[in-house]
């Protein structure tokens, strides 16, 4: 026999960056929240995360998703001194702008017919330059003598990927949002306006649902008449001792932490749900990142781990309310970090009712049976 919790206005099915994020901006608006967190068990992508607050080169084939990634990065210095005003937390976000270097020729060829065509799609307020070696090395003078040149974004940046998660935890619990750890959902139900969400023995209501699981919205989703056809595509990351400051932008593939430590990372592999990690992947970064600044060349290496990106065959994110069950969302994307400030934002007040944020139309599940 089933115990039903006490109802309140949403649950979020997810409690990683994206679904703590949209709880956040849930209960900023005085809204009762529950997240239903699966656990330790899930695959984290939250926790394997780069970091990265990005905007260059995204939307290459979809410039609705570079707007969106804009909107993004220019909210987010609000969300982070808000977040950090109310938990205290330091989130180490830095918008200096950022560098993807190019180490022949044929790569700053690619940077510019990439950016150069989503220019021409979005108009002037897509600004971005492309630096020969000489620039590069004035703006970031630890490169290597093998860089030679790079793309510049002056809306680009980073933060602490675990900082955030912990501050939007926090902030959550100051809102008084419930948050339920070791909670699998088995079923979800629509009934009578209200949905049932059933986690083992115990029952959950509440007049929406938000599906923020990540790699489980692909099981969740069906459950709600909804779709969310996502793969998983694995990403390595190498981690430094830390060392004296000598970055001071990141740039795609490198980043010094707030604490000093060097991350690197640049690998997309279709390997299932494998998130270790191989030889292979972590030489070929480390090379790359050593040729890029070879000040690393005598750095220690202190931690890898592989995680697992939420994927879609497009690489674009899905948002998307239920038709047959009103009041049911799914939200699923791989740059949780850089949208966190739309999912606190623009998506929290479309889930409360109000008009659709501007872009999203185009992130609908169904592009893919077109």
């Amino acid at each position: 026999m089933s115990t039903i919790a006490k109802p309140v206005d949403t649950i979020v099915i997810g409690g990683g960056v994206v679904g703590l994020s949209i709880a956040y901006g849930l209960a900023r608006e005085g809204e009762r929240v529950r997240v239903l967190d699966e656990g330790d068990d899930a695959f984290r992508a939250a926790r394997g995360n780069f970091g990265l607050v990005w905007v260059q080169g995204k939307g290459a084939g979809m410039p609705a998703y570079a707007k969106w990634s804009m909107a993004a990065a220019r909210a987010w210095p609000a969300m982070a001194q808000e977040l950090t005003g109310l938990t205290g937390i330091d989130l180490q976000l830095s918008q200096p702008g950022g560098l993807h270097l190019c180490l022949n020729d044929s790569e700053v060829d690619a940077r510019i017919r990439t950016l150069g065509r989503l220019a021409d799609n979005i108009g002037e307020d897509y600004r971005f330059e492309i630096l020969d070696h000489t620039a590069t090395k004035a703006m970031c003078p630890s490169i290597g003598r093998e860089v030679v040149g790079a793309s510049y974004m002056a809306t680009d940046g980073h933060v602490s990927p675990l900082r955030l998660l912990r501050a939007l935890a926090a902030a959550n619990i100051a809102l008084d949002t419930e948050i339920c750890p070791n909670q699998c959902v088995d079923a979800i139900s629509y009934r009578h306006g209200a949905f049932y969400v059933n986690v083992g023995a115990r029952e959950h209501v509440a007049a929406k649902v938000v599906l923020a699981a990540g790699l489980g919205n692909r099981r969740l989703a069906p459950m709600v008449q909804l779709d969310a056809p996502v793969e998983p595509v694995r990403g390595q990351v190498l981690i430094s001792e830390r060392v004296a400051p000598f970055l001071s932008m990141p740039t795609a593939s490198v980043r010094q932490t707030g604490d000093g430590g060097v991350q690197i990372g640049d690998s997309k592999e279709e390997v299932g749900f494998d998130n270790g990690t191989t030889i292979e992947q972590l030489s070929r970064m480390a090379d790359r990142a050593v040729r890029s600044f070879p000040v690393l060349g005598g750095v220690n290496l202190v931690r890898t781990w592989g995680a697992l990106r939420i994927m879609t065959r497009d690489g674009y994110p899905i948002y998307e309310q239920s038709r047959e069950c009103p009041g049911a969302f799914v939200v699923t994307c791989h740059s949780g970090i850089t949208l966190a400030s739309q999912h606190a934002g623009p998506i929290v007040q479309w889930i409360r009712g109000g008009e659709p944020p501007e872009h999203i139309q185009n992130f609908k599940a169904g592009r893919f049976n077109v």
